[in-house]
């Protein structure tokens, strides 16, 4: 059983899905910092200092507070400002995300592209390749 755990483990498949997860949580970092102080904050200055995250709609008569932290520990409260701004936030941590994939891809074919030309050797065992995968 040590030894099947071993081969999953090592498998190339798992390796990579470790890096992908270890990259992608730092890369998260860097996006949400990018969302957090840089861009909500110009948001904020062309709004004139607009902040959804306090916004709430008191679900019961108890809650007078005017702060959402404040609210909640009084009653029930819907945080829509909240919502608001975690939903503005995917939105430009999924464009971030578009436009850096985006470039990733452009940098791949442009790396295809590049790829030099195959001999006339190659390219005739191309061919002969392709004809005997064809039958």
């Amino acid at each position: 059983m040590l030894e099947e755990f071993k081969k999953f483990a090592l498998r190339g498949n798992v390796v990579d899905l470790a890096v992908g997860v270890i990259i992608g949580a730092a890369f998260s970092g860097i996006v949400n910092s990018l969302v957090g102080d840089v861009i909500m904050p110009l948001i904020g200055a062309l709004t004139g200092g607009l902040d959804f995250s306090n916004y709430y709609l008191p679900l019961s008569s108890k809650v007078t507070a005017t702060t959402l932290a404040e609210a909640k520990k009084e009653g029930a409260v819907l945080a829509w400002g909240n919502f608001l701004t975690l939903t503005l936030n995917f939105i430009i941590i999924a464009f971030v995300l578009f436009l850096t994939i985006r470039a990733l891809n452009q940098l791949k074919r442009q790396e295809e592209e590049k790829a030099p030309a195959l001999s006339k050797t190659e390219e005739l065992l191309t061919e002969i390749r392709d004809q005997l995968k064809s039958r």
